[in-house]
């Protein structure tokens, strides 16, 4: 499946603006969570990674203690894409605020 476009300047504002949990430029975008302890840190990347296989795009994900860091990029892009914009919905649907 060929991968879209890497996004605008423009395009990356207005993405970022409409996803006020996460943070970054045309490198990746980011988003860290914390949760109420290291089982449910782990629960939430395997719901994650449910979503990330849907998509056929996966997270930069840094687990540490009960905190996820995750970051989005389309590596074969060279930089965010649509599809790391959908991903970061998809993960806001399962993350807390």
């Amino acid at each position: 499946m060929p991968r879209p476009p890497r996004l605008s300047p423009d395009g990356l504002a207005a993405a970022l603006s409409g996803l006020p949990l996460w943070s970054g430029d045309g490198e990746g975008i980011r988003r860290s969570v914390q949760l109420p302890g290291f089982p449910d840190a782990v629960a939430a990347l395997v719901r994650i990674a449910f979503v990330a296989e849907e998509l056929d795009h996966h997270p930069d994900v840094d687990l540490r203690w009960r905190t996820l860091h995750l970051t989005l990029v389309t590596h074969s892009a060279g930089g965010v894409t649509e599809l790391d914009v959908e991903l970061a919905r998809r993960v806001d649907r399962l993350l807390p605020g």
